[in-house]
């Protein structure tokens, strides 16, 4: 293992292993002058950055008793955008490493007066073990996660045990974790892994019953090349046991 796998990968105390995404500072990128505008004067409001200090939810959003759902690599925030007014009684927290694409989500929620998300920078599983508390969420989301498509490279992969255990002790009972991807190869790789944490119960897809939206609305950017170029789209759905 190179030292740079070395620092993509950590493992919990039971010695399941989990990927690093990434740092934020791989991933600067540049903003408009609007975009920059936006970002100074509502950052403070909308955004955090990752630290260990969990978050509190309540306080963060405003209100109390709403469930919470929690989106890995909302990327530039199309598809959060889109689903967050048709779930007004759910907290959406978007957590993406690349700041333009937060600056894209939160342009969006000032334009369009979305009150209902929230934007954390940093790595998503970071993010999951050292900000979210244990039984939080009512559901996570992960679409289109970077397919890591060679196989030396294939432990960075989100998807695998000890990722899914630290899913499933940050949902609460009930809760439903939703992945999509439109890469083959990580389809089989999710598929062999679809009953790995015995804590998650696989429902398949689709799951008419779902306590939350699983209908993704818009075809992103990113989706529309994959279907272009003719990739198959596969969703897997899983829910916390009780």
């Amino acid at each position: 293992m190179t030292d740079f796998d070395r620092k993509m990968q950590s493992t919990f105390d039971d010695g399941l292993a989990y990927p690093r995404l990434g740092s934020v500072s791989f991933r600067r990128g540049t903003l408009t002058d609007n975009q920059n505008k936006t970002w100074d004067e509502n950052w403070a409001t909308y955004g955090r950055d990752l630290t260990d200090e969990p978050l509190d939810i309540d306080g963060w959003f405003g209100r109390t008793g709403h469930p919470t759902i929690l989106e890995i690599g909302s990327g530039t925030g199309t598809s959060t955008a889109a689903m967050a007014p048709l779930e007004p009684e759910y907290n959406i927290i978007a957590v993406e490493i690349y700041k333009p694409g937060l600056a894209k989500l939160l342009g969006a929620i000032v334009r369009e007066g979305l009150t209902n998300i929230r934007m954390v920078r940093g790595d998503g599983v970071e993010v999951l073990n050292r900000m979210i508390p244990d039984g939080s969420l009512a559901g996570v989301r992960i679409f289109f996660p970077d397919p890591w498509p060679k196989a030396r490279h294939h432990k960075r992969r989100i998807i695998q045990s000890g990722t899914l255990r630290l899913l499933a002790d940050k949902l609460a009972a009930g809760g439903v974790l939703h992945v999509a991807t439109d890469h083959a190869d990580y389809a089989e790789w999710i598929t062999e892994l679809t009953n790995v944490e015995p804590s998650l119960e696989y429902m398949g897809w689709p799951w008419e019953d779902a306590p939350i939206l699983t209908d993704r609305q818009v075809i992103t950017k990113f989706e529309g090349k994959g279907l272009r170029q003719e990739h198959t789209i596969t969703e897997f759905l899983w829910r916390k046991r009780s």
